[in-house]
């Protein structure tokens, strides 16, 4: 039997990337889910009443993703918890996928690889993390993960899955950590419960990293206030005191990534100086800043209330970029019809590739025809269009299209 499913979209100010989100969550290929969105009220008040009726909903006008989390929690009657941020889509195939290692009951996370920007290189892989918030790669293969005191599986905040009762037996995320760690924070706690955690590379999200009020559209940081402060935090819970050698290692790393913008123009050097003092401030912030273990939380969500979908199965349509308003028609009849579509726009030249989720719920590839798609690939190959398109497909095919172990037959009716 499938284990029924929460996905909790956290969102702030952003009532366009969170009705994307939510056209991408929608067409999850997971046989019982429900859908529970927790965002300021000015964002809510956008949603349409008819998908306000299908979903469940909560206002968070805090800044604080982690109280945002935690009220999602409250909501969900899953008895597996997706998280997902507002400025990320999911495949088709994500929710399954993080399900099923919670079939093993020592399995009380898990987590996915995240995918960047031009929706094939990847943002985030698989990494350990460790009490002082080092990051250690693992290999891409499927593992199940023997935590223990000091080290866990990292999961990313966009792109994890947790048991509920585990979550609310942990209390939860804790909102001492606002931004920053906040996930790392629970690894960390529940993996000293000897809990089991699992890699699933094939659960993959696309993150977009959409402006906040943390960053600009450009990803220059508005502040680094949370990061030092949570930074600071982490360290006195995991790793007994806050070590200012490992300020200093963060303080380098953003160093360089200020650098990085400079040198684009996007910022001066006095702003780059600015930015790391507010690093340092919130680090003297999180040493001073109370930190208490989060106690249990209730256990008393409303009555599940499952997101149903009729899916007729995966189509792809392709054809040159001078066809795309005709083709792009055809795809979101597909979509309405309950389809999931794949459109390949590929036009002779040799730009690289890009994929993106289209509004109208279309799944759409870009480029030239002998154009790179993966970083692999050389600058230039000569295909043909037929050739080109099924090799294209056949990457992402197993991510658009449930396998046999992706929790039975996803077709739901109305």
């Amino acid at each position: 039997m499938t284990a029924r499913a929460s996905v909790v979209i956290t969102s702030r100010q952003r009532p366009d990337h969170l009705a994307l989100c939510l056209t991408g969550v929608g067409q999850l290929l997971h046989p019982a889910f429900e859908i529970v969105v927790v965002a300021d009220s000015a964002s809510l008040a956008t949603l349409p009443a008819t998908l306000r009726a299908r979903i469940k909903a909560a206002a968070c006008d805090e800044a604080n993703i982690s109280t945002a989390r935690n009220i999602g929690l409250g909501l969900a009657a899953g008895d597996i918890v997706a998280f997902i941020d507002d400025d990320a889509v999911p495949e088709p195939t994500w929710l399954a996928r993080l399900a099923a290692p919670f079939a093993d009951p020592a399995v009380v996370s898990a987590g996915g690889h995240v995918r960047g920007r031009n929706g094939i290189s990847l943002q985030w892989a698989g990494r350990m993390v460790d009490g002082h918030a080092r990051h250690h790669p693992l290999p891409d293969a499927p593992a199940v993960i023997v935590q223990g005191r000091g080290r866990a599986l990292k999961t990313e905040g966009t792109c994890m899955a947790h048991r509920r009762a585990a979550l609310l037996a942990a209390g939860g995320f804790d909102p001492a950590f606002r931004f920053y760690l906040d996930e790392t924070d629970l690894n960390l706690r529940l993996a000293a419960t000897g809990a089991g955690a699992a890699l699933v590379p094939g659960a993959q999200v696309h993150h977009a990293f959409a402006a906040s009020d943390r960053r600009r559209a450009d990803r220059v940081p508005v502040s680094l206030h949370d990061v030092g402060a949570s930074l600071a935090l982490f360290l006195r819970r995991h790793a007994g005191h806050p070590d200012p050698a490992r300020l200093e290692e963060e303080a380098a790393e953003r160093r360089a990534g200020l650098r990085g913008h400079r040198r684009a123009g996007r910022i001066g050097g006095d702003e780059a100086e600015r930015l790391l003092a507010t690093l340092r401030a919130g680090w003297d912030d999180g040493c001073a800043r109370p930190l208490a273990p989060p106690a249990p939380l209730p256990d008393a969500p409303p009555p599940f209330l499952p997101w149903q979908r009729r899916f007729t199965g995966h189509r792809i349509l392709s054809g040159p970029r001078r066809a795309r308003a005709r083709l792009m028609d055809a795809a979101a009849e597909l979509v309405r019809d309950g389809a999931i579509v794949s459109l390949y726009l590929l036009s002779p030249g040799v730009a690289r590739h890009r994929i993106g989720f289209h509004p109208e719920g279309v799944w759409v590839q870009e480029g030239g025809l002998w154009g790179a798609s993966l970083r692999t690939d050389p600058v230039f190959r000569p295909w043909r269009r037929n050739s080109r398109v099924a090799r294209e497909a056949g990457l992402v095919a197993s991510l658009r299209h449930p396998g046999p172990n992706d929790g039975g037959n996803p077709e739901q009716s109305p």
